[in-house]
């Protein structure tokens, strides 16, 4: 069959070669280092972007949501975070990881979007005082219900916007307590305050709700 095909002066349709030679060229950039991304972009291909923008279009979409409380407003901020990201590419001195410098720009427009719906956000909290951000119906019967580490994902976006970012970075992101040091622009010893008091907040959520057995 494959003889005959050659035989018979197949010409195979120009569009699809031309998709398969895209699809060749989008699976090589996938396998490039973000740097490295990054250098190819500032040489002029810009469309190699959208790789880092499927790289890390889904987890910075749940750190949003997580802080925003909302699937439309986190949409919306992650697409100008990317555009952000894209506009001042040029910017970026290598100092550090593109993670960490475009999750930077992702906090800090939370931020700003918290603050234009004139919500509070909390830089200090203590894991009692807190507890008014946190009413919910949840309770013990919802493990029958739903994954386990579905219903912990959802208490985790009752945290505070700041605490919530932190969460996300350390166990979603499995970001150094350096590496949130330089996206917060806080010290070190300061995120693993808010870490602290982030899963002593979480524990109170689930003794209030009797999940503590489930859970451990």
């Amino acid at each position: 069959m494959i003889l005959l095909i050659f035989q018979t002066n197949f010409q195979p349709d120009i569009d699809i070669c031309n998709l398969w030679q895209d699809e060749l060229v989008y699976m090589t950039m996938k396998n490039l280092t973000d740097i490295e991304i990054i250098e190819s972009v500032k040489k002029g291909n810009q469309a190699d972007f959208s790789v880092l923008i499927d790289r890390y279009k889904n987890k910075a979409f749940t750190m949003l949501k997580r802080m925003l409380k909302n699937d439309f407003d986190a949409e919306e901020v992650l697409m100008d975070c990317f555009l952000k990201a894209y506009n001042n590419l040029s910017t970026f001195k290598f100092e550090s990881k593109f993670s960490t410098w475009f999750y930077r720009i992702v906090y800090n427009s939370a931020l700003t979007k918290l603050s234009s719906a004139k919500r509070k956000i909390e830089n200090e909290m203590s894991s009692v005082d807190d507890l008014h951000f946190l009413q919910s119906s949840y309770n013990a019967d919802d493990l029958v219900k739903e994954d386990l580490s579905i219903l912990v994902k959802r208490i985790v976006s009752e945290l505070p916007p700041k605490n919530a970012a932190v969460i996300s970075m350390f166990y979603l992101e499995e970001m150094s307590t350096e590496e949130i040091s330089g996206v917060l622009q806080i010290s070190v010893s300061n995120v693993k305050v808010i870490l602290h008091r982030s899963r002593n907040l979480l524990r109170e959520i689930i003794e209030k709700r009797n999940l503590f057995q489930e859970v451990i």
